[in-house]
């Protein structure tokens, strides 16, 4: 994914960011019922405790949908198409990310595909993506 913006970690987000930098995808888990999540918050969205951990994990999962944006807004290439895909992860959690070394065309991108987690440089910082398994 050619260009993009740089990430600005807050204080919520700033261990998936810092453990991006060092290439491990990292997600919140709750101590209390045991499950994952995201996008990064200081409770639990399924039973509201505020015992939550970090956790590294596979960062494997399928491509559950996406689109191709092939006008995307600057800091990104306005001359490359833009992957915006729904990931699930093998912990269950989906997330909204993008996909990388594929060509643009719908015939490459089949649902349910797996994929895996990649960082791509933004600045100072990495930003997770995911490319099909074996690509």
């Amino acid at each position: 994914m050619a260009g993009g913006a740089t990430p600005t970690p807050t204080p919520d987000t700033a261990p998936y960011w810092e453990a991006a930098r060092e290439e491990r995808l990292a997600i919140q888990r709750c101590r209390s019922c045991g499950r994952y999540y995201f996008y990064p918050r200081d409770y639990c969205p399924h039973c509201s405790s505020t015992d939550v951990e970090w956790h590294d994990v596979s960062g494997s999962g399928r491509l559950v949908s996406y689109l191709i944006n092939y006008r995307p807004r600057p800091p990104a290439d306005p001359q490359a198409p833009q992957f915006i895909a729904l990931v699930e992860l093998d912990e269950g959690v989906r997330m909204l990310t993008n996909i990388v070394g594929s060509p643009a065309e719908p015939e490459a991108l089949p649902l349910d595909a797996p994929v895996s987690v990649s960082f791509e440089p933004r600045g100072d910082w990495k930003l997770p993506v995911f490319r099909l398994a074996g690509s």
